[in-house]
């Protein structure tokens, strides 16, 4: 609280609620390692360092517009087509051009869907361990996160009916599912999703399937859009983002897609209140159109080399346990200690080999219920030597930590 004028001002309760990014808290002790001259492997953040495609960074040469001007709301013609055509043509799904809304990363999309399909107060269904970001969103909305806690030891795979109808409130107003996972990297198969839009549609509840990452699986994988759900078109708002699958985070550009028109009126209504999505990132995204199915094989081929690396440094640790990632390019790790969070700020703080540490992002941060403290999260974003030096400093970490 703070005191003008002999007047009292308070902090708003959604202000107050709103959650420190576990992927981000740790960074004022990573720069300062760095000052000290530290190198620091960041394996606590998505950020890709695989090049953007050639065929995206040109098209900023080819911008001859002599005002740079507002975009349309729902976006560019030109952007929403090629979206529609990446879903008939990659996806096999037939979509509107008034089913896709352009937004501001997938973190907007998000955003809208949360204040779109629940009331202020209301309550919101969420696997967990989940995007940690959630909580933020969930705060800027005002509903309330209830969990429905997945295991390690069982893959992290979505829990049974009964446990869902367990969590179930009568507040409760929509489900958020990402798949493949962020943080857990588990790819969930049909039958789980069709028994979850089975409990929606029994509860009367959205479903809002976070699909960023679906061209990420490996092993032979395919991960099964929300949209490919027989009997779920009025319940379904799908979360994309071109950030991840072209390695354009800084772009921020993603999508809101569902089949429903009044969330998808709703959403348009709110798009329209923050007037557009950037337009200089729906003129690039449109040059992706040039790039085949060859691309993403050859980017998913590299990370499940990555996955591979570190699953198999990882496991050799004695104490260490993870189940192999599916997708995406997570993993959630437990560790052989009691506080993750005590030991990534110790390895910034006090450690170093030979002029050298890493930062990951506590998973307590991941979780709505008391969980995770023992656990940290993984990005396997970085290329296969310096994910090797990765885990040996984590090794090494690990046994000084415990004889100190």
């Amino acid at each position: 609280m703070t005191i003008i004028d002999n007047r009292r001002v308070a902090l708003s309760r959604r202000g107050q609620r709103m959650p420190a990014s576990p992927i981000r808290k740790l960074m004022p002790l990573a720069d300062a390692a760095k000052a000290r001259g530290i190198r620091v492997y960041h394996l606590n953040i998505g950020q890709p360092d695989i090049e953007t495609p050639a065929c995206m960074l040109d098209r900023l040469k080819q911008i001859d517009d002599r005002v740079l001007a507002y975009s349309p709301s729902s976006g560019t013609p030109a952007f929403l087509q090629s979206l529609r055509s990446y879903y008939e043509h990659r996806l096999g799904l037939s979509l509107e051009i008034d089913q896709i809304l352009a937004t501001t990363g997938g973190s907007e999309a998000i955003l809208f869907a949360f204040m779109a399909c629940a009331n202020e107060g209301d309550d919101i269904l969420v696997v967990e361990p989940f995007y940690a970001n959630y909580l933020s969103f969930a705060a800027m909305a005002g509903v309330n996160v209830v969990p429905v806690t997945s295991r390690g030891r069982e893959g992290f795979h979505l829990p049974e009916r009964a446990i869902w109808e367990r969590t179930v409130t009568p507040r409760t107003r929509l489900v958020i599912l990402c798949n493949p996972s962020n943080p857990t990297g588990t790819v969930y198969r049909r039958d789980e999703l069709e028994m979850v839009v089975d409990f929606c549609r029994e509860h009367g509840l959205f479903l809002i399937s976070d699909e960023v990452y679906r061209e990420f699986v490996y092993d032979g994988r395919k991960a099964i859009s929300a949209l490919e759900l027989a009997g779920a078109e009025e319940l379904v708002v799908v979360v994309d983002s071109l950030s991840k699958r072209y390695s354009a985070c800084g772009i921020r550009l993603g999508a809101l897609v569902t089949r429903n028109a009044e969330v998808y009126d709703a959403c348009l209504r709110m798009a329209q209140g923050r007037l557009s999505p950037p337009g200089l990132a729906q003129f690039i995204a449109v040059g992706a159109e040039s790039l085949g199915e060859e691309y993403t094989r050859q980017i998913v081929s590299e990370y499940q080399r990555r996955r591979d690396v570190l699953y198999e440094g990882l496991t050799s640790i004695p104490g260490v346990f993870l189940e192999k990632p599916e997708g995406a390019f997570y993993c959630v790790v437990r560790l052989p200690i009691d506080d993750a969070e005590r030991f990534a700020a110790w390895m910034l703080s006090d450690f170093e080999h030979e002029g050298e540490t890493v930062l990951v992002a506590p998973a307590r941060g991941f979780y709505a219920s008391p969980l995770g403290g023992n656990e940290i999260r993984i990005a396997y974003v970085l290329k296969e030597e310096d994910l090797r030096r990765s885990v040996e400093l984590i090794r090494i970490a690990l046994k000084q930590y415990k004889e100190g």
